[in-house]
C-alpha cells in the first residue's frame, strides 16, 4: 500500500507570511514603546506636582522662622531701651519700685554706639538739663541733654559709655496705614519695664491741640498708632517688625482706647548723625512760626490753602524779617522742594547749616514770588 506525499510549501508564500508577521511585530513593538514614553511622561508631572507639595511646606516653615525672626528682632531692640528719670533715685537704679510720678520715669532708646539717647523733651528736660539713666544691663548713668525741641518735644541725652547696643532707625516717610507696628517702654514703674505692645499705624500727619494751662500747643505731623501706650512709655520707640525706629512715642488721648502719637523718626536723624560724626550740631533757623493746613483750621477757620505752610509769625530780627517775608504768606516750596507739612520744612533745613541760603516760593493773595534767606542758628 502506497503512502500519500505531502503538497511541497511555496517559498514565495512563505516569505511574504514571514515578511507580514515580521511587520505586524515591529508594529506592535513601536506601540509598546510609545506607551513606555507615554507612561514616563506621566510620571514625571506626577513628581511636579510632589514638587509643589514640598513647596507648600516649605512656606509653612519659612512663616514660622518668620515669626521667631520678629520675636528675635524685639528682643534685640529692647537691648537699647533704657530708663530716664529727672530725679537722681538713691537705690540701685532709678527702675525702683517708686511709681512715674514720683521719679519722672520715662524712656529712652540708645541711637548711638557711643551714648546718645533719644527721648522726648518733657522726659529729659530742656537742653543743658541733667536727667539719670539706666541700661538694659541695670548700669546708672548721669546724662546731659545736648540738644532738644520744644516744638517736637524730642531731645538727645548724652552719656559717658562706649560700645552700647543701638537701635536702627528707619524712614517714617515710607510708613503707610495698616503697617503693625510694636511699641516699647516702661509704663508705671519698675514692675513692667521694656513692655511690648502691638498695634498697626491707624493715621499719619495727624494734628493735635495741647492744653498748657491757658496757652494751647498744637503738635503736628504725628503718627497715630492703637498699640497701648502709657504713662512712663514717653520717650521709647516706636518700630516696624524688622526692629526699624519709625517713631518716639509722645503722647496719648486719655479719653479714648487705643489712640496713641508718635513723631516722626526722619525729623531728628540729620541732628543724631552730627552729633555722632561730629558731638556737637548748629541748628539753622528761618525765623518763623509757621502752621501746615492741618493746624489752621484750630486757629484761623477763615484761612484756606491746599499746598504749602502757613506764615502766622515773624521772629523779631530773625533772618526772616530782613527779607520781606510776611505773616499770612504761604510758603509753597523751598530750593523747589514743595512743602505740604511742617515736618517737610524742618527736615530739609535740617540737613543745611547757619548762614546757609535758601530759596523760597511764596503767595501773598494771588502774588507769586521768590524770597531768598540766608540761615541763622538757634
Amino acid at each position: 500500500m502506497k503512502r500519500k506525499r505531502g503538497k511541497k510549501t511555496d517559498p514565495k508564500k512563505k516569505f511574504i507570511a514571514i515578511t507580514i508577521i515580521t511587520i505586524i511585530l515591529w508594529i506592535f513593538a513601536f506601540y509598546i514603546y510609545t506607551t513606555y514614553q507615554n507612561i514616563q511622561i506621566e510620571d514625571t508631572n506626577y513628581q511636579t506636582q510632589k514638587l509643589q507639595s514640598t513647596q507648600y511646606e516649605q512656606t509653612v516653615e519659612n512663616e514660622q522662622e518668620k515669626s521667631k525672626t520678629i520675636a528675635d528682632i524685639i528682643e534685640q531692640t529692647t537691648k537699647s531701651i533704657v530708663g530716664i528719670s529727672k530725679l537722681k533715685n538713691t537705690g540701685s537704679t532709678i527702675l525702683s519700685n517708686s511709681n512715674e510720678s514720683e521719679l519722672g520715669l520715662g524712656t529712652g532708646v540708645i541711637v548711638t554706639e557711643n551714648g546718645y539717647i533719644l527721648s522726648n523733651e518733657h522726659v529729659t528736660g530742656s537742653k543743658y538739663s541733667t536727667c539719670y539713666i539706666t541700661l538694659e544691663s541695670g548700669q546708672n548713668f548721669e546724662g546731659t541733654v545736648v540738644w532738644s525741641d520744644e516744638s517736637l518735644d524730642l531731645s538727645l541725652t548724652k552719656i559717658e559709655a562706649k560700645n552700647l547696643t543701638y537701635a536702627t532707625l528707619g524712614n517714617s516717610s515710607n510708613i503707610r496705614v495698616g503697617e503693625t507696628v510694636y511699641a516699647i517702654g516702661n509704663p508705671i514703674g519698675f514692675e513692667f519695664r521694656r513692655t511690648v505692645t502691638s498695634g498697626i499705624i491707624s493715621a499719619t500727619n495727624r494734628t493735635i491741640k495741647i492744653e498748657d494751662q491757658e496757652n494751647p500747643t498744637y503738635m503736628s505731623d504725628l503718627i497715630q498708632t492703637d498699640a497701648t501706650i502709657n504713662p512712663g512709655n514717653s520717650g521709647g520707640p516706636l518700630i516696624t517688625p524688622t526692629g526699624e525706629v519709625i517713631g518716639i512715642n509722645t503722647v496719648k488721648i486719655t479719653t479714648a482706647e487705643g489712640i496713641g502719637f508718635a513723631v516722626p523718626i526722619n525729623i531728628v536723624k540729620t541732628i543724631i548723625e552730627s552729633y555722632k560724626q561730629e558731638g556737637t550740631y548748629e541748628q539753622p533757623t528761618i525765623g518763623i512760626y509757621a502752621y501746615d493746613k492741618e493746624v489752621i483750621p484750630y486757629l484761623d477757620t477763615a484761612v484756606k490753602f491746599e499746598q504749602g505752610i502757613y506764615v502766622a509769625q515773624i521772629t523779631k530780627n530773625g533772618p526772616a524779617e530782613k527779607t520781606g517775608l510776611k505773616e499770612k504768606d504761604i510758603i509753597l516750596s523751598i530750593d523747589g522742594k514743595n512743602l505740604n507739612t511742617m515736618n517737610d520744612l524742618r527736615e530739609y533745613i535740617y540737613t543745611k547749616k547757619p548762614n546757609d541760603e535758601v530759596t523760597l516760593q511764596i503767595t501773598r493773595g494771588k502774588i507769586r514770588k521768590e524770597i531768598v534767606i540766608k540761615l541763622g542758628k538757634k
